[in-house]
């Protein structure tokens, strides 16, 4: 069996080093890149299973190296890492397409634990080709469309994901848990309302406007997207 192939983009030469160490002795195949027009050039020569991604690096930020690499490619998980833990950064990274967040300084137990899982987890969109729907909302999983009353509604892809498994437990009350590890697919340790302000961009996009809302809050339980609106 092929071992994954993890690029590590890392300025930080002491960490790196103990990461590629760590990740060898897991089976996995590593490069390093220690700024950011490496981590780009190194992303076109090879295909990744799996991007560790700090922050802070030289050359191109890690935000602008997340915001290119999503540019063409929307399939390979980035784990960014980074000592920065204000819910705005985390937010920022995961909204420009990164897959996961954990911060800096970390156990490398917690680190493999989410590799694992982003390895073997095909995202919501792969794992179904099907049209979801709920009134006059349709989603189209193949084509990443949406559309309601028939007009087109652009969604990032984190948006586009809260909004499938909503779809795909409709009339079921899922708390922030629930759809943080079926939406950002890991176990978060941290502030929850990263889920909050992704229901508010949804609301924004899919119900302002219209007479009917299809994203209920269960006060106190979580969210639900509902057949049967009042």
């Amino acid at each position: 069996m092929e071992q994954p192939a993890i690029l590590i983009v890392e300025d930080e030469h002491k960490l790196s080093r103990v990461l590629q160490l760590e990740l060898k002795y897991e089976n996995y195949t590593t490069e390093i890149a220690d700024n950011g027009k490496d981590a780009l050039r190194l992303m076109e020569e090879k295909d990744w299973d799996l991007v560790l991604l700090d922050i802070m690096i030289p050359e191109l930020s890690g935000m602008e190296v997340l915001r290119r690499i999503r540019r063409t490619d929307e399939s390979t998980p980035i784990i960014l890492l980074t000592a920065r833990d204000e819910i705005h950064d985390k937010v920022s990274g995961l909204d420009l397409g990164a897959n996961d967040y954990i911060t800096k300084p970390f156990q490398i137990e917690e680190l493999l634990a989410r590799i694992r899982v982003h390895l073997r987890k095909p995202s919501i969109q792969q794992a179904n080709g099907e049209r979801l729907s709920v009134g006059d909302l349709q989603v189209d999983l193949s084509g990443h469309e949406v559309k309601r009353a028939e007009q087109s509604i652009e969604l990032t892809p984190r948006e586009f994901d809260l909004l499938v498994c909503l779809l795909k437990n409709k009339n079921i009350v899922l708390t922030r848990e629930q759809l943080i590890e079926q939406v950002w697919g890991f176990d978060y340790f941290g502030d929850t309302n990263v889920v909050d302000v992704y229901i508010r961009y949804l609301r924004q996009k899919i119900d302002k406007g219209h007479d009917r809302a299809y994203i209920q809050t269960v006060r106190g339980v979580g969210y639900t997207v509902k057949d049967q609106v009042q």
